[in-house]
């Protein structure tokens, strides 16, 4: 998961155990890199975005839209990536999208 511009939801994680959070972020930051594969960052958030409306994260979703449209992706970008998930996991995904994205679009 991208952290959070309100601050890292997994922050608690650090007290339960340091190592563990430490390696959580470790592979976020390589994972959403623009060094790392050809994708760039704002690509890689709107598959978690993608994600997180499949599993019925609707917080995630909000959040990770915005944090998309901040690396520079577009409206449009983000309506295309939500069609994508409708087709392979069906309306109840866009249920949840709704309810992330209500205060935004």
């Amino acid at each position: 998961m991208a952290q959070q511009p309100q601050g890292n939801p997994l922050a608690c994680l650090g007290n339960l155990d340091p190592e563990l959070f430490k390696l959580i972020e470790e592979t976020r930051k390589v994972t959403y890199t623009e060094q790392v594969g050809g994708l760039p960052r704002k690509y890689k958030i709107l598959i978690t975005m993608a994600i997180d409306a499949s599993h019925g994260a609707s917080g995630g979703v909000g959040s990770l839209a915005k944090q998309a449209m901040s690396a520079g992706a577009t409206k449009q970008e983000v309506g295309d990536a939500l069609r994508v998930v409708n087709m392979i996991c069906g309306v109840g995904s866009m249920h949840t999208a709704a309810q992330g994205l209500k205060d935004m679009f």
